[in-house]
């Protein structure tokens, strides 16, 4: 497969990383605002026993929460990039198989997901994109 190089405006690349990383910003504040909403949620969830294989449930979601900020923080404003897309990817797959996969209920956000796992992907296939 050829490596073909095409134009992309920095405008439109800056956008998008900032606002795929919003969602991370504004969910890991649920997260750690509202941590007994969101271990119900889980439990609530197909496979939400998924959520605890790493420990106590509270651990999990507030780990999650801070790592979200964080990397959430650091992709908006366009430092260490890819890592921070990484990272993301890192804790947006897990949530999503436990929280969204096997459920009618959840197929929009399931999509949501897929799609902001793109943009992530984006970031992560693309290394010299830079702010």
């Amino acid at each position: 497969m050829e490596n073909k190089t095409i134009a992309v405006s920095r405008t439109s690349v800056t956008v998008l990383r900032m606002l795929v990383s919003l969602i991370f910003i504004v969910a890991s504040l649920n997260h750690l605002l509202n941590v007994d909403k969101t271990i119900a949620k889980m439990d609530q969830a197909r496979f939400g026993t998924l959520g605890h294989l790493l420990g106590p449930a509270e651990i999990s979601v507030i780990v999650s929460g801070v790592v979200m900020f964080v990397f959430g923080i650091a992709f908006f404003a366009g430092f260490k990039t890819r890592l921070s897309a990484i990272v993301l990817i890192c804790v947006l797959v897990p949530i999503t198989l436990t929280v969204q996969v096997g459920q009618m209920a959840t197929i929009g956000p399931l999509f949501k997901n897929i799609a902001i796992l793109g943009g992530l992907l984006f970031f992560v296939l693309n290394p010299k994109l830079k702010k």
